[in-house]
């Protein structure tokens, strides 16, 4: 026989199957929760937001996961230095880039002090003037601080990476280490970050057949497989695989523990020739498909340069060809990382689109140019419905692409209820921290705690993790926030009683 239970009867059925400890500690959490709550609210009312207290804020607040993050963007300029001592190589002070050629230190280290032209990091750092025009081009400090001519600040953010760029692939294990302090620190409890570019083969006959053979999908197609083929018959192309796996694999290892987890993203450079593009997206799908700690895949680069603009929907047809090989590989996409000014109007009308319709991303990086976009009402309903979030990235929005507070998309993916996570991009480059993003996030779009609290919670939702290390992760953010939760509930109290 059957008994149908009352809504009041499966309550107390559930209330009896709770510890009562549990209940013990519920009404304290709540109650803390509660009054985090009015503590943030607080720091956010009235038209001068708390910044000071807002950066204490989130500094202590626990955040679940950084998501859209580049390993030698993240690397500060001083670190880069120490690497290049490290290295054995010198820092030219006329150019302010690194040399390489061990032959051409040994000369300039053969010559008296007031006569070396190229100086050791070390050097470098002990001359402050010196130290201050390496910075400027290594980074963005005081771009905003000085008059005197430099380039644009897309240009001194991109060219950045060709300054620090010949010791960057280098000392990765020391880079890691720096950015997981860093992110311990700021109570960051993952990081996934596009780590390496993915070995690549030149072959000018497939970047004529590819370029003839993009506007006819079908003919695109067999010319994809007909490479893909030969890719895979390649000894050397897939050795090269194995060995970039292993590379990773080794510089990561040991950076995991309680209190922190990395993994990582493979890229292929949007910059570069077809076949190129073509082969790093090969190895890099080939890569993540074997596991481990490479959990999916990007592409990079400025989109707003010539041959990027040219061969986008090139691009998206290739991620389209390789995912349905490889349909587990997850796929974040720099996707719409433009403004109006940055290319042609008709330029802005259909990149986010392309990458979920075409590409079939599972995450969109930046999604600047949304309110441009064609197609903008059916991107942020495919993304609802298909729990697809975008990668918000605000520091570098303004930086890079001069948007923020009202001009940004973000009102309108919060308005339609897109997911969303925040972000950092590069903090070496434009040298700020997680916790910096949400004190702009809370301070330019006042969101109530709930909806911060829920951003930090989608670092983990969103990460590309197996649903066991998501679960792991999320228990410990629970931990990390009934904790944090504490603490600023007897700081607030504290706050009263001192009134």
């Amino acid at each position: 026989m059957h008994t149908t239970l009352t809504g009041k009867a499966l309550l107390a059925l559930a209330v009896a199957a709770v510890p009562a400890a549990a209940w013990a500690k519920e009404p304290a959490a709540n109650a803390n929760e509660a009054a985090t709550a009015r503590h943030y609210a607080s720091l956010i009312d009235g038209s001068q937001p708390k910044l000071s207290e807002l950066t204490m804020f989130f500094t202590q607040m626990p955040k679940g996961g950084d998501l859209h993050h580049h390993y030698s963007g993240s690397v500060y300029a001083e670190t880069y230095t120490e690497f290049v001592d490290k290295q054995g190589f010198c820092i030219n002070t006329q150019t302010y880039r690194i040399e390489t050629d061990k032959a051409v230190v040994a000369l300039e280290r053969a010559k008296p002090a007031a006569q070396r032209v190229c100086k050791s990091g070390a050097e470098v750092r002990a001359d402050e003037d010196t130290w201050r025009e390496v910075a400027k081009r290594w980074s963005n400090k005081d771009f905003h601080n000085h008059v005197n001519l430099q380039p644009t600040p897309d240009q001194r953010f991109f060219q950045s990476f060709g300054y620090f760029g010949p010791v960057a692939n280098d000392n990765l294990r020391e880079g890691l280490q720096e950015i997981k302090a860093r992110a311990i620190a700021e109570n960051v409890g993952y990081i996934e970050t596009m780590f390496l570019l993915s070995p690549f083969v030149a072959n000018p006959d497939f970047d004529s057949q590819a370029w003839t053979g993009a506007g006819d999908d079908k003919a695109l197609d067999k010319v994809l497989r007909t490479k893909l083929a030969a890719l895979d018959k390649d000894a050397a192309f897939n050795k090269s695989i194995d060995d970039f796996v292993k590379q990773i694999h080794d510089a990561s290892e040991g950076i995991d523990d309680e209190r922190f987890t990395m993994r990582y993203q493979n890229y292929t450079l949007r910059l570069l020739n077809p076949s190129q593009v073509f082969s790093a997206m090969v190895s890099s799908f080939k890569a993540a498909a074997k596991g481990g700690r490479i959990v999916g895949l990007n592409i990079v680069g400025q989109e707003s340069t010539h041959v990027s603009m040219r061969d986008y929907t090139l691009h998206m047809k290739m991620f389209r060809f390789l995912k349905s090989v490889y349909p587990d590989v997850k796929v974040a996409m720099h996707a719409g990382e433009l403004a109006l000014g940055d290319v042609p109007p008709e330029g802005l009308k259909f990149h986010i689109d392309q990458a979920l319709a075409v590409a079939g991303a599972d995450r969109i990086g930046h999604g600047l140019d949304l309110a441009h976009e064609a197609n903008a009402p059916a991107i942020m309903k495919t993304m609802r419905e298909k729990d697809i979030p975008v990668e918000i990235n605000l520091t570098s929005n303004a930086f890079i692409n001069g948007v923020s507070g009202v001009n940004h998309p973000i009102n309108l993916y919060r308005k339609y209820g897109v997911p969303f996570v925040i972000s950092t991009d590069d903090t070496g480059v434009t040298r700020h921290t997680l916790s910096h993003e949400y004190v702009q996030f809370a301070s330019q779009f006042k969101p109530s705690y709930a909806e911060v609290k829920k951003a930090s919670y989608n670092g983990i939702r969103y990460a590309f993790l197996p649903v066991a290390e998501k679960q792991r992760l999320t228990r410990q953010l629970d931990q990390r926030y009934t904790q944090f939760e504490a603490r600023i509930a007897a700081l607030d109290a504290a706050a009263v009683r001192s009134k």
